[in-house]
Formats: C-alpha cells, structure tokens, sequence
C-alpha cells in the first residue's frame, strides 16, 4: 500500500496543476447530457422564485441536491482547497466529498488538509478512500479511521481501474475485490458510498453493486475529467492512447445504475457542468447530482468563489425546474424524458 512520501504528495501536487493548466476532458466520450431533451413547458403553473429545491441527505437538510465531489489532499494547496470548499459548502448547503484519503494513512501529517468538519459543521461530509486499498491490507479499521479522523457521516470507495494502470507501481490487482466491498459495507456502522471517478458504472457493474450492503453508489459517469488524460499527462504515458474510448457516459450510466440498484441513493455525476446538467441527471433516475472540477479553480481562489459558482449552479437548476413545470425536487423526478 504504501508508497515514498514525498512522492505521493507531489503527485497530488501535480494532479492539481494538470487539472488547472491542462485539457483532460475525456477526448472520446460525451457525458450524453446533450442527448436529453427535457420536457419544456409551455404553461408551467409554478412560481419560479418558489420552487423549492431542499432535500435531504443522510437526515441533514440541504438547499439543492447537489455533492461537491471528492478532488484532493495531502498537498499545502490541497488543505487550502479544502477548507475553501467546506466553508461554501456550509454557506450554500450542499454535500462535501473530500478526495481519495489514502495519503493520511501513510502520511500523518497529511491528515489536516482534511480536517474541515469545524468549517462545515452542518452537511454531510464524507470520507474517500481507493476501493483497490482494500486488496492491500485496508479495511473496517482503517476506513473508521479515515471517518473518525475527518468526523466524516461515511465514506466513498472509489473505483479507478483504468487510472491505476496510468500510474507508475499502480494497483491493479484487482481480484475478489467486490467481495470485500460488500464486507466492509456490511460491518462498517456508517453508511457507504462506492463511486466511479470518471469512466462510469455499466450495466453488470450496476447490478453487482444493487446486490451490495453498499448506501449509495456515484456514478462518476465518462465525459467529464478523465482521470486517465490527467495520469497521462502526469507520467507521459502516451503508450494508453488506445483506451481514449473507455467508459460508460453519465446519462446511460445513471440510468442502469437506478434501475440496477431502485432501493440505493444515486449520485449523478461525471461531466455535471450547469444546473441544466444537474436536473437531467434527477429526471434520468439521480437522487442528487455531484460535481469536481468546474470547482477546482474556485476552490484555488477563496470560499466566495466557490459559492458564487455554488449560487448560479442554484440558480440554473431553479430556472430548469421551472422550465419544466415542476416547484420541488419530488416533481423533477417525476418530470421524465
């Protein structure tokens, strides 16, 4: 599992600058948001100023159904980025994912880029960590760890297959390791979500996942960030170009991922750019939307820029809602396409 440590944190380091500096859209794949028409109404029959996008998430009120997903730790800029994004995410009442937690195992000190629950003390905060760790020696006490550490409500075991075998010494050993999924959900005693990080989930992988003790599973749909553009980029390995097409788009992915898994909270995200994105994700099957990357240059300015993305974000899903004559997010759902 473990990996030098001055290595680790300058890969981190570099994620971030190939993410701010670089084009690593998935060069193949389209979300297939552009695809879904959402049923204009010509007489909506709805106050715009009120509808009414609350929800909840794990008991906790928050004013949209929206996650800001996990991005990073470890690094200096990363605690800054973090403690940005708790801080407007508590202003704006959304879900906060933090990024892959891994490096404050290893890396004690690392811990506190992490630490922001003080700045978000009232949304739900979650935990993150590779699911491939669970092959290398991690499990109930290390993700009770990583939740207790951050004072998180769960944790997300992402799923990053592909971006693994970008990395140089990348774990790709990948064998029974749903089966150790489905253990640690079932006797962890906070709720788990299993997220993709950019390739999305397929229908076999959907219907593995509905059979799990998992809570929720994020879709993290292909046709936003590739995460194996940005592993390119950081280790020059343009020896994959070939797997450019790998991936299941978000929209076909949160359908099959809903109707693989009715009784689990789904989070529609992988490309999620506007709050006309975020309400097809809702009217195809998603409980939430969630999104990385339009809030990573924010997030590397202040708290206000995030919120001000946060507050247009809003504003785009309420105008949609109204477009399509539906004041709440119960009637969203029921919108259809």
């Amino acid at each position: 599992m473990s990996e030098p440590r001055d290595t680790l944190a300058r890969r981190k380091k570099e994620h971030i600058r190939v993410c701010l500096e670089e084009d690593v859209r998935h060069p193949v794949l389209t979300t297939g948001f552009e695809a879904v028409r959402l049923p204009y109404a010509s007489l909506p029959e709805v106050d715009l100023e009120a509808v009414d996008l609350s929800c909840e998430m794990l008991g906790r009120r928050l004013s949209m159904p929206f996650m800001v997903c996990g991005m990073t730790g470890g690094a200096r800029l990363s605690g800054t980025i973090n403690r940005n994004l708790a801080r407007a995410a508590q202003e704006c009442g959304v879900a906060l994912g933090l990024g892959s937690m891994r490096v404050a195992l290893e890396v004690p000190e690392a811990a506190e880029s992490f630490r922001v629950r003080k700045l978000c003390p009232d949304v739900p905060l979650w935990a993150n960590l590779g699911a491939v760790q669970l092959n290398r020696g991690c499990g109930v006490g290390e993700c009770m760890r990583l939740v207790e550490m951050v004072e998180a409500d769960g944790i997300c075991l992402h799923l990053n297959a592909l971006q693994e075998v970008a990395q140089r010494g990348g774990d790709t050993d990948w064998r029974g390791l749903a089966e150790k999924i489905g253990e640690v959900a079932g006797a962890l005693p906070v709720p788990v979500i299993v997220k993709e990080v950019g390739f999305g989930i397929g229908q076999r992988i959907a219907e593995l996942l509905g059979k799990m003790p998992v809570w929720g599973v994020d879709v993290g749909g292909a046709g936003g960030t590739s995460w194996l553009e940005v592993e390119k980029r950081v280790w020059g390995r343009e020896d994959l170009d070939a797997f450019d097409e790998f991936g299941t788009p978000t929209a076909e992915s949160i359908r099959v991922v809903r109707e693989a898994c009715p009784e689990k909270f789904v989070i529609g995200a992988g490309g999620v750019r506007t709050g006309v994105d975020a309400v097809k994700a809702l009217v195809l099957g998603a409980d939430m939307a969630g999104a990385a990357m339009p809030l990573l240059a924010p997030a590397t300015e202040s708290a206000g820029a995030v919120v001000r993305w946060l507050e247009r974000f809003r504003r785009e899903m309420q105008v949609a809602a109204f477009a399509v004559g539906a004041a709440d997010v119960r009637a969203l759902r029921l919108a259809g396409v």
